[in-house]
This record gives C-alpha cells, sequence and structure tokens, in this order.
C-alpha cells in the first residue's frame, strides 16, 4: 500500500494541475463571456458590482455579528451570567461545563424571545422578503418588538446617564435611538443579573462559615473548608431542586 508521502505528492499533484488547467481557461476566454462572474457585473456595462452582490455581502458581514446582537438585544447575557454564578456558588468549577451552561441558556433565551422574534418576523421581515415594505419600513417594524421588549427590562437610570455621557439627552416623549437603548438594556442585565448572583451566593456562604466554625472547634484547622463544605453544599442544593427553582425565577422575571 502507498505510504503517506506518495499520498501527499499525489495530492498535490492533483491540486497543481486544476490549478493550470483553470489559470489557462481564464487567459483564453474572454471577461465578459466568464459564466461565473455574469453575475456580479452590472447588466448596464458600467462595470459596476450588481445589487445581488452588495446585499450578499452586506447578508454575509451581518452574519458574522450575529452572537454580538443576540448578546445585545436578548436576555442572553442574564441567562449565563446567572448560571455561572450558581456554578461558582457551589464551588465545582466545571460542571457543569461552559459549553453545557451556555447551550441551556440559548435554550431559554429562545423559549423567552419566541413571541418577540415571531412579531419581528410576521410585522417586518416576512412583508420585506414580500417586497411590500421599504428597508427603513422594514428596520422599524422589525427593532419595534425588540424595543418594547428592552424598554420593560431597561434602568432609566441607565438609559438617561448614557444620554448624557454622550451628550446626546433623551427627549422626553421620544424614543431613545437603538444603540442607546441597546447598549443600557445590557448594563442593565448584568446589574439585574449581579443582584441575583448575590441572592444565590448568600446560603452557600453560610454553609462555608458553620463548616469552617465546627473544623476550627474540634482542632481541624488545617483541613481546608471548601473541601469540606461541598458535599453538604450539593446536597443542599440537589434536595432544594436548585437547577429548576433558579430557572423557573428566572423565566417568571421576564412575564
Amino acid at each position: 500500500m502507498p505510504n503517506s508521502a506518495t499520498i501527499l505528492r499525489l495530492l498535490l499533484l492533483i491540486a497543481a494541475a486544476a490549478f493550470l488547467a483553470g489559470a489557462a481557461q481564464a487567459q483564453q476566454a474572454v471577461p465578459g463571456q466568464i459564466p461565473a462572474l455574469e453575475g456580479l457585473i452590472n447588466p448596464g456595462g458600467d462595470g459596476q458590482l450588481s445589487s445581488s452582490v452588495i446585499q450578499l455581502l452586506l447578508l454575509v458581514s451581518v452574519l458574522s455579528l450575529v452572537p454580538g446582537i443576540a448578546m445585545m438585544v436578548t436576555c442572553l447575557p442574564f441567562m449565563v451570567i446567572v448560571f455561572s454564578f450558581m456554578r461558582q456558588a457551589i464551588g465545582v468549577q466545571q460542571a457543569p461545563p461552559n459549553m453545557m451552561i451556555m447551550a441551556l441558556a440559548m435554550f431559554l433565551t429562545f423559549f423567552v424571545m419566541e413571541p418577540v422574534f415571531m412579531s419581528a418576523w410576521e410585522t417586518g421581515i416576512q412583508p420585506y422578503m414580500n417586497g411590500t415594505l421599504s428597508e427603513e419600513q422594514a428596520w422599524a417594524l422589525t427593532t419595534e418588538p425588540f424595543r418594547e421588549f428592552m424598554m420593560k427590562r431597561t434602568d432609566p437610570e441607565a438609559l438617561m446617564t448614557l444620554a448624557d455621557a454622550v451628550n446626546r439627552p433623551v427627549v422626553e416623549g421620544e424614543a431613545p435611538s437603538f444603540s442607546l437603548l441597546s447598549t443600557a438594556f445590557m448594563l442593565s442585565e448584568i446589574k439585574h443579573a449581579f443582584q441575583i448572583g448575590f441572592v444565590i451566593f448568600l446560603p452557600f456562604m453560610v454553609i462555608d462559615l458553620v463548616v469552617a466554625s465546627v473544623l476550627m472547634a474540634v482542632g481541624m484547622m488545617m483541613v481546608p473548608p471548601t473541601v469540606v463544605s461541598l458535599p453538604f453544599k450539593l446536597g443542599f442544593f440537589v434536595l432544594a431542586d436548585g437547577w429548576l427553582k433558579i430557572t423557573e425565577a428566572v423565566l417568571r422575571g421576564y412575564t
């Protein structure tokens, strides 16, 4: 059987042959007769890119920003921070792993944001795809459900502070800009998540203090309290059905 070096040389030869064949065809062809480029050039003959190519480039650029957009206008940051606090409060660093926490947060985010997504699709995106709305109208109607969702969770103080920081005060009776609202929404969600994280830490901190006091009373000062308290914290968390209770509390906060 051929060894790996022989297979590698064969693959390189095939790639070189394909490259040279394509180069030869490109030299013999007329630029206006290349089928792969006919759809990229404006049919008017001015040598500019067609509008479909520009739309495709914009679409690819937006898709690359989807994770950031998901963090800006949804409850995903709140979910991730709360579950991360929960894991740190118990004292286990890698159980559940980061990927599992992110997956759980994404599914819960979709569960919470599903009405917003459906409203944005039905009022803005679908009519735009059908050709009944312009870009400006589609943007306004698509972002309106997200505006309503973010306004319910945004701290007015954060909104006013950011507006004053950039010297763009919010006029009473007018809706704030989408960039300002999304930034204030993110900061408000982080603030709410840290508040819940503080509440989550309290019972586990009490368990750590009790275990440390008992160990010191019996003279076992060299034993790390976190090692001894970990089984008690896990047992308390399991008996209280902590994952379900905290998830239920988080979901009720969005109703």
